[in-house]
């Protein structure tokens, strides 16, 4: 299990991150941001504070709900669903306590051609 959350600490959440699978992909939103990700289904992913602090932004389908800290702006985690319709949540490993980014094995992804 592994902890993370935003930067000024009103969004936690806990979850089971497959750091074995990280990818950074370059499309326009998450190049811009530098995010690491990694998927996991919703169930085993649990938001435990800050709820009610988090902001929405979508883009391109809107499919992705990419959510932030409404005070500190970070986008620690969002919410999407596979083709199949499984519902995940996608975590940006950053935002991991504890995790050395330098230290995995990263995946690069053409998310410019989604």
């Amino acid at each position: 299990m592994a902890a993370g959350g935003c930067h000024c600490g009103a969004v936690r959440y806990e979850t089971q991150a497959d750091l074995s699978s990280v990818i950074a992909c370059n499309c326009s939103h998450c190049a811009k941001k530098g995010f690491l990700l990694t998927f996991t289904p919703r169930e085993t992913f649990t938001l435990l504070s800050g709820e009610d602090n988090l902001g929405d932004y979508r883009f391109n389908t809107g499919k992705i709900a990419h959510l932030f800290c409404r005070t500190c702006g970070v986008q620690s985690f969002g919410y999407g669903e596979m083709p199949d319709g499984t519902k995940i949540a996608a975590i940006n490993v950053r935002c991991l306590d504890g995790v050395d980014p330098d230290a995995l094995e990263i995946k690069a992804v053409n998310g410019k051609d989604f």
